[in-house]
C-alpha cells in the first residue's frame, strides 16, 4: 500500500513540476519542489523494490532537483 502511494505520489508531482515549470509563470519555481519530491520518491520506490538503476537514476535527479530549488529560491528575487 505504502509503495503504490509513494509511485503514484512521485509521478503526480513529477507531472505537476513538468507542467509548472513548462508554463513559465511567476511560481512557476515551485516545480523545483515538485521534481525534488518526485525524485525522492521514486528514489525510495528503487530502494524497496531492489531496482538499482530506479534507486541510482532517481537519486542523481534528486541532487539535480536540489541544485535549481537551491538556485531559483536562495540565489534569485522572488
Amino acid at each position: 500500500m505504502m509503495l503504490m502511494t509513494l509511485q503514484w505520489l512521485g509521478s503526480l508531482t513529477g507531472i505537476a513540476g513538468a507542467l509548472w515549470l513548462s508554463l513559465n509563470l511567476r511560481s512557476s519555481r515551485w516545480g523545483w519542489a515538485m521534481f525534488l519530491v518526485s525524485s525522492i520518491s521514486w528514489t525510495i520506490v528503487g530502494i524497496v523494490m531492489s531496482n538499482a538503476p530506479l534507486a541510482i537514476m532517481q537519486a542523481v535527479f534528486t541532487a539535480i532537483n536540489i541544485l535549481g530549488f537551491e538556485r531559483w529560491f536562495m540565489k534569485r528575487n522572488p
